[in-house]
């Protein structure tokens, strides 16, 4: 009789591991690109994105979550679940041919490739049964192929191995690796998947349903969407386009208001919060004339048009994951990789005012002017560790494992945080070595506590650092600089101090009547910077 106990005891414990596995969750992580705080619908902007926002309504949307401010960065973070210095991405990566963002050994954290002393996330899923597809931008390092996707452990991929490419012909532009591969073959001509002309956001979502179809059903899978829009060359579809000439003829002034005030009323931020003052390098609307009004309004509403359609490529979708009953079992994130782009002049750069030049143009943006609207209610952009250029939309959406949440999670969080949870939610466990080689422990904590409201128990503040701009938070407190590290330690003085729980647009700074929290928290955030390999540093890898 004992014997039948354990031998039916050890069958149904097999069973339910059995269905465990099968019942695993698929994964969507959809990673947007440079696009601005207040950009969509459910976080305050005018931007027409009823699929996104649905999805935020339905899952847990975070108040107060951060990237690493800068594209490659970011997606280390969010691959590897390490601060970006521990995978060699501690500045960018090498695009395919070259060596530009590699420093050489002598600064092994700045190699411009994701490193062997890190594992993926597709690694780690694919050891349990998943099936990984990757869908747009890589940029974790492509200066020959066994950097690329498939080499780092997805089974699918199509889209760009570099930074950005053109939306309409990226065949056209392969300097740099800007062209579309798929697998580790180039694309030598691109044909379009819609009855539109050829799209990288249509295309990159097309084939991502389609590695879906083609993959086994037996299995759960991971796709990693992630768009090159609304990243510099700002291009789009003129029927896209034309849903929004003449809405931004208000003006940048008058359009920050109304979004801090829609913002203000979903209850994103405590009463309290003030918009942050326009940008010094931005002009008022009202000095401009109206021929310059008119090409300002037609560069913002190509912009919107960029992101209109990633909302249209995530209902298509959400459609097909309902069709095939996967939806209910799908675990959702949204997020972009670092804030609004104001890289170029603050009016911006290239000469987009003739759509018909949309397929010549490289690297023509809105500049800083619209920028600071996309970055409503803060200041600053990409490349800094400020609000403006480290927050991000965060939201999850999983019907089965997620509690539909009426009011905004608050607890802050940031990218290194993501892996952890995924791990826990799909049953892997971390190792602590990967195919021989050792691996640094997970700087990150579980977000599943939000998954029902509850609040995260975090023991240790959370760190940020590029290109010398750094900050710290621990609890109310934010510490953030520009220009501020360096390898003898903060330069102490460069430091601002914030109440976030009453100053989260970084308007007040207190670091004069605050001197012994600054020194503290620095000393604590250089002890961190050395743990996490800032250093060694090559020179002249700062922005002020």
């Amino acid at each position: 009789m004992t014997k039948i106990f354990i031998a039916l005891s050890f069958a149904f414990l097999w069973t339910n591991f059995f269905l465990a596995a099968r019942e695993r969750p698929n994964l969507i992580i959809i990673l947007v690109d440079d696009m601005g705080f207040s950009d969509i619908g459910c976080y305050g902007g005018e931007i027409e994105t009823p699929n996104l926002d649905a999805l935020a309504r339905g899952g847990v949307r975070y108040s107060d979550f951060y990237n690493a401010s800068r594209c490659c960065p970011t997606r280390a973070s969010l691959m590897t679940g390490l601060h970006p210095h521990l995978t060699g991405i501690g500045h960018m990566t090498n695009p395919p041919g070259t060596r530009k963002h590699d420093y050489g050994e002598e600064f092994p954290n700045y190699r411009g490739f994701l490193n062997r002393r890190c594992v993926t996330l597709a690694e780690l899923l694919g050891s349990v049964g998943y099936s990984s597809y990757l869908a747009g931008k890589w940029h974790l390092g492509g200066a020959h192929k066994s950097l690329w996707p498939l080499q780092r452990g997805f089974d699918r991929f199509y889209g760009c191995v570099a930074g950005s490419t053109r939306f309409f012909s990226p065949d056209t532009d392969q300097r740099e690796g800007r062209g579309i591969y798929s697998g580790n073959q180039l694309v030598r001509k691109v044909t379009s998947t819609t009855d539109r002309a050829y799209y990288t956001t249509d295309a990159f979502t097309d084939h991502a349903i389609r590695f879906i179809k083609s993959g086994d059903e037996k299995k759960p899978f991971f796709l990693y969407l992630s768009y090159t829009a609304p990243h510099w060359p700002h291009q789009a579809h003129e029927e896209d386009v034309d849903k929004y000439r003449g809405k931004y003829l208000k003006g940048w002034d008058e359009l920050r208001k109304v979004r801090h005030q829609r913002q203000m009323e979903l209850g994103l931020f405590e009463k309290g919060q003030t918009l942050s003052p326009r940008d010094e390098k931005v002009p008022a609307w009202s000095t401009l004339d109206l021929e310059k009004q008119k090409e300002m309004d037609l560069r913002m509403a190509v912009y919107a048009a960029m992101i209109d359609c990633i909302d249209q490529n995530v209902g298509k979708l959400l459609h097909v994951l309902k069709k095939r009953e996967q939806f209910e079992n799908t675990m959702i994130l949204f997020l972009t990789d670092n804030g609004a782009c104001a890289e170029g002049p603050a009016l911006g750069r290239g000469e987009i005012h003739d759509i018909d030049k949309r397929n010549l143009e490289t690297n023509n943006n809105y500049g800083a002017a619209w920028a600071n609207l996309s970055s409503t209610p803060f200041r600053l952009y990409k490349h800094f560790t400020h609000e403006g250029g480290s927050a991000t939309p965060f939201f999850m959406h999983w019907p089965s494992g997620i509690k539909s949440q009426k009011d905004w999670y608050r607890s802050p969080a940031q990218i290194i945080d993501l892996f952890p949870t995924l791990l826990e939610v799909c049953g892997v466990d971390y190792p602590k070595s990967f195919h021989g080689n050792s691996l640094p422990s997970l700087r990150g904590i579980s977000l599943t506590p939000s998954f029902s409201g509850k609040p995260l128990e975090r023991s240790k503040p959370m760190f940020s650092e590029h290109e010398n701009n750094a900050f710290m938070i621990e609890g109310r407190w934010k510490l953030v600089g520009k220009g501020v590290s360096s390898p003898k330690g903060p330069e102490i003085e460069k430091w601002e101090l914030y109440d976030l729980k009453q100053d989260r647009t970084e308007l007040n700074d207190l670091a004069l009547t605050k001197k012994d929290r600054i020194k503290s928290m620095s000393k604590a955030w250089h002890a961190w910077s050395l743990r996490n390999k800032v250093y060694p540093k090559p020179k002249g890898k700062g922005r002020k």
